[in-house]
């Protein structure tokens, strides 16, 4: 009989990807030692994290909410859903352009301003529309900072549009950079993107290399009257910078999804309550996707979309499995062939890769695991967590 294994729920996961866990996994939201953790947006920060916990699973694409070094330091991988709430964010990002371009924000204000009759209103509407005239969007440049799926997806509806698309991504896998369009113009760095464009999204996670990504200075290289979106991460743009570009005209309007007392009630401020993924569609694929993800984990030991662990699948050809976290350190494989080679354990198939400081090992062998082996294998040093997944 299959293993019933908890999972615990930080915040409400949509049901649609609950139901991709097997039937007699247990999931709620006040377990005891459980084996994974599915999360959105609950801060994990200050959370004492269970020992028994052996992966984590964002229902979402960033992972700013758990804390990923300790989590890697203790042999756990994090899955995430990339692209899973891709087209909702391209979708809220065109709608933020419209609203830049066509300053529909402060002319919905202007609106609710009006009083008096109906004819009242007419003659003040007529007057006061001019100071809302904005620019269409056709032949205007759309610059894409980050070039994953939702910028691939943004620079891809932009073009439809008539729009002009340059982008630049240091980090960009071949993966997308084939489903990039063939119109996207590359730029050299950040600041040849800023240079350019009549419009600016940005697509990037928050590193210590993206913190204050757009600042003062770069805000000096944009064009005067370009329109600025941050739909990525509050910390890459410097509020405080953006209000004095605003002030001083440099920049015709800033549309993000972080609200900030720095940023409220400003007139070229668009700020909107963290949308971009809040649709019915995104909330599902990204429930679906990393419950996938997390269940191949905790049944196979595959690994896909982790953010501190390699890519590792390996199809089962034996009952008898071993999964190994461990540091990225010289001779870990031999050491883990000479363990199973001593306990008389004939190596079936056997996978292993790296990413950065961490490694991983997919082991079949031809017969049962013995407890003491696996305490041998612990026993490395290097190795941070030794799973025995038997068929």
């Amino acid at each position: 009989m299959a293993e019933a294994r908890k999972i615990l729920t930080l915040n409400a996961i949509s049901a649609r990807g609950l139901a991709r866990l097997p039937e007699h996994y247990v999931v709620g939201g006040d377990l005891a030692d459980p084996d994974a953790i599915l999360v959105r947006s609950a801060n994990m920060h200050e959370m004492e994290i269970p020992t028994s916990v052996c992966a984590i699973g964002r229902a979402g694409a960033g992972t700013n909410n758990i804390p990923v070094k300790k989590m890697s330091e203790r042999g756990l991988p994090v899955f995430n859903a990339p692209g899973a709430n891709a087209n909702a964010v391209k979708e809220l990002v065109i709608a933020g352009m419209l609203m830049g371009a066509r300053n529909l924000v402060p002319a919905l204000k202007f609106v609710e301003s009006l009083d008096g009759t109906d004819e009242a209103m007419h003659k003040a509407t007529e007057a006061g529309k001019k100071q809302f005239a904005g620019m269409e969007l056709p032949g205007r440049t759309l610059g894409v900072i980050g070039l994953g799926a939702i910028g691939s997806h943004i620079a891809e509806a932009a073009i439809r549009l008539g729009m002009n698309v340059v982008g630049y991504d240091p980090a960009i896998t071949v993966d997308a950079a084939w489903r990039l369009p063939s119109q996207v113009k590359r730029a050299e760095n950040v600041d040849d993107v800023l240079r350019t464009a009549d419009f600016v999204t940005l697509h990037v996670p928050l590193l210590d290399a993206t913190r204050n990504l757009i600042n003062a200075q770069r805000l000096s290289l944009m064009r005067s009257g370009a329109v600025l979106l941050n739909f990525a991460r509050e910390g890459v743009v410097d509020n405080a910078a953006v209000i004095e570009a605003l002030d001083a005209g440099k920049l015709h309007a800033y549309i993000c999804d972080f609200p900030a007392n720095a940023l409220k009630g400003h007139p070229k401020v668009v700020a909107l309550p963290h949308l971009g993924a809040s649709t019915e569609e995104a909330e599902e694929n990204c429930a679906v996707m990393v419950a996938e993800q997390l269940t191949d984990y905790l049944e196979n030991g595959n690994i896909l979309n982790s953010v501190n662990f390699p890519s590792v699948a390996m199809p089962r050809e034996s009952a008898f499995r071993l999964a190994i976290a461990n540091a990225n350190v010289p001779n870990m494989v031999g050491q883990i062939s000479s363990v199973l080679a001593a306990a008389g354990l004939n190596i079936h198939n056997m996978v292993n890769k790296s990413k950065g400081d961490m490694a991983y090992t997919l082991v079949d062998v031809d017969s049962a695991v013995a407890g003491s082996v696996i305490a041998q294998l612990n026993a490395i040093g290097g190795v941070l967590g030794v799973r025995y997944l038997p068929a």
